[in-house]
């Protein structure tokens, strides 16, 4: 009886889990697939090598022409500058920013796609960066 008691209880164990699995999708990423199709980014932080900001003002975000305009500090280093986008709940960035990122060409602006916690929606935000004229 004992025995039967166990197998009953591992089988309900399983199904419980296989059912919670199946009611919560995850992508590639690891993180929670939802029905929102919103995908925009709502703020944008430029971050030296020291983690401070090297923005002079609040960077321009449009939502409609999917740009995002900064300026930051005259002699700021280029090349190692850390980017944070706040984004709409459940989106994400692709490409993950993983570390530093080189924006030094100023022609080339960086582009990152923002995509929708659906994951059906995607925009490429392009990131314009430039300097305060030296003072």
């Amino acid at each position: 009886m004992k025995k039967y008691l166990i197998i009953f209880t591992v089988i309900i164990i399983v199904a419980f889990a296989w059912v919670r699995c199946t009611d919560f999708p995850v992508d590639e990423d690891g993180l929670l697939i939802t029905t929102r199709g919103q995908c925009y980014v709502s703020n944008f932080e430029l971050l030296g090598t020291d983690f401070q900001t090297v923005r002079t003002k609040a960077a321009v975000i449009d939502t409609t022409a999917q740009t995002v305009n900064a300026e930051v500090f005259f002699g700021t280093d280029l090349k190692n500058l850390y980017p944070q986008f706040s984004l709409v709940t459940d989106a994400k960035l692709d490409p993950k920013i993983v570390g530093k990122v080189d924006f030094s060409d100023l022609t080339n602006p960086k582009k990152w796609t923002v995509i929708s916690g659906n994951r059906l929606v995607k925009k490429e935000y392009t990131v314009y960066i430039t300097v305060q004229p030296k003072p």
